[in-house]
């Protein structure tokens, strides 16, 4: 594999599921958050954990469609951005949307692994290393959130 590659590969685990110096990674910062807790808004008009989830899950199936040339409008979510959720506030509804982001994670991380040669460049390079800067910043925010919300 491409060395730059593998670093990318590197930098998108650690912000999402894999040890990293800076502490909780994006997985890690939902790791335990009850469907109660993911839906608590800190205010009107305020995102919540549960939406950021699907916000991260969306922005990762960005890039890779970005990537791949693969049509707009194929995420598992209609819609765009941010997704107003809870639409039903349960368990299974909280995992399932858990589930979006481990599985556009996975599609995002394969997808890196198989990159051909004609799309190794630097605006793709650009797009993943944001991929993984955008979810360590939402791992602070939900980490924040959920400092709030116990508070």
């Amino acid at each position: 594999m491409n060395p730059e590659l593998r670093l990318l590969l590197d930098l998108l685990d650690e912000a999402f599921d894999k040890k990293s110096w800076h502490g909780p990674n994006l997985r890690s910062s939902i790791r335990g958050v009850t469907a109660e807790q993911a839906a608590w808004r800190p205010g009107p008009g305020k995102h919540n954990v549960w939406e950021l989830t699907l916000h991260a899950a969306y922005w990762k199936h960005i890039v890779r469609r970005r990537i791949t040339g693969e049509k707009r409008g194929s995420f598992v979510v209609p819609g765009s951005n941010f997704f107003p959720r809870p639409v039903e506030l349960t368990e299974a509804a909280w995992r399932a949307d858990v589930q979006i982001l481990a599985a556009e994670h996975k599609k995002l991380r394969d997808m890196v692994l198989n990159l051909p040669a004609d799309r190794v460049n630097k605006k793709n390079f650009h797009l993943i290393r944001g991929a993984a800067a955008h979810d360590l910043y939402h791992a602070g925010q939900i980490r924040l959130l959920r400092r709030l919300n116990s508070s």
